[in-house]
This record gives C-alpha cells, structure tokens and sequence, in this order.
C-alpha cells in the first residue's frame, strides 16, 4: 500500500464524520443548497467532497460502483482502505462515482422497487462546476423555488415521473456539494 491510499482520510473521524453526514442530509433535505466539504483529500480524479461522502455514507455493506470518469487503483484502493466498500457493477451498487457522462445511462442503476423503494442507487455525480443558478427547481424541502447547475434537465424529469421510485443524487465540485432527491421537479 502506498501513503496516497493510507492518507487522505478524516483526520478527526468522529468529528468529521458527523460533519460530513450532516453535510449530507442538509444538502438532500434542501435541494439547490451547496456545502462546502473539505475534510478528506482523496486521490485523483475523486473530489475531497465526493471522498468526504463516500467515507461518511459508506462501509463494508455499501456497494460501489465507479464510473469509467473515476475507475482508478488509487482509488479503488483508498476506498477498500478506508471503508471495506465492495465494488461492483452499476445495477448491483447503492452508491455510483462518476461524471454525469460517464454514469450514463442511468436507468442501469437500481431504482428500488414499489415493496422498498429505498433499495434505489444514490448517484455522486463529478461537476467541473457547481452553482444555485441554472436549472429551477421546487418541491418538498425548497421555499418558493431555488437553482442548480445541473448536468441535463430530461434525465432528472424523467426519475421524478417515477417517484416513489428513482436515484438519488449528489453533485459536487471540488470542495462543493449540493443533493438532488427523486421527489425534487426539475423545469427546464
């Protein structure tokens, strides 16, 4: 093992941990609200947000499934390191890593099923950018209306027409993060 996979972890685990879940469930809970996430610095191309993710919701019974965009040894090896997560195919994985290209398509990942809706996948799409502006969104969680630069409209339309149903999203940007649940509309 090199120090690349060996470092980069939480420096203070249950205090950035609790951060970083917390980070997470604001982010879902009000979607078009951006954190800013820097407590893990995980090797290339994974983002310190996307990395403070993947080791506060994942363990050794999360599945992940990295995307062409992420599938390094590096990072295969800092997840296996730091959180014992398997990694699989996309229709077998509870949590995806990737650019939003390279997740595609979509409908390879589960959506859960009417008895246990949340069996669905939890996506962690990569953004060369992250913004409140773009996209218009609304629904449970949002005042009035809010914004985020989404990677397309139709995908994200077409995951709310099957709510309960559907994947979940969480979109980062180096230290930026911003969650997208299947219950959100997306206008065009």
């Amino acid at each position: 093992m090199s120090a690349v996979q060996l470092e980069g972890g939480f420096a203070h685990l249950s205090h950035d941990a609790a951060h970083a879940f917390r980070a997470a469930l604001q982010t879902m809970a009000r979607p078009g609200r951006i954190e800013t996430l820097a407590l893990a610095r995980p090797p290339a191309p994974c983002s310190p947000a996307a990395g403070a993710l993947i080791l506060a919701l994942c363990d050794t019974t999360t599945p992940i499934h990295l995307a062409p965009s992420h599938e390094d040894a590096g990072l295969r090896a800092w997840i296996a390191f730091h959180t014992g997560a398997p990694l699989v195919a996309p229709e077998d994985a509870m949590f995806a890593l990737g650019t939003w290209g390279a997740l595609c398509p979509v409908d390879r990942f589960a959506i859960g099923t009417s008895a246990y809706p949340d069996r669905a996948a939890t996506l962690i799409v990569e953004m060369d950018a992250l913004e409140a502006k773009g996209t218009v969104l609304h629904g449970p969680g949002i005042k009035g209306r809010a914004a985020l630069s989404l990677p397309e409209v139709a995908a994200f339309q077409d995951n709310r027409r099957r709510f309960p149903l559907g994947f979940d999203c969480y979109f980062t940007s180096g230290d930026r993060l911003a969650g997208l649940p299947r219950s959100t509309h997306v206008e065009g």
